[in-house]
């Protein structure tokens, strides 16, 4: 009997502990990313406004 629970105690179950490893790393993805996204995301509007601005001062110049 005292082998039986000898066993049991040895064989612990680590799933849950990767489980919650798994989900700190996609967490910790996750935080970059919309860190990433906050501090470029000015920078790229503004350039995506200015070439918008562009081609529409283009296509209003060579208009009929």
């Amino acid at each position: 009997m005292l082998e039986y629970f000898r066993n049991i105690i040895a064989k612990r179950d680590e799933d849950g502990a990767s489980a919650v490893e798994y989900g700190l790393l996609v967490a910790g993805i996750a935080a970059l990313i919309v860190a990433i996204v906050f501090a470029l995301g000015n920078a790229v509007g503004s350039l995506f406004g200015d070439s918008c601005g562009t081609i529409r001062s283009h296509i209003e110049s060579t208009s009929c």
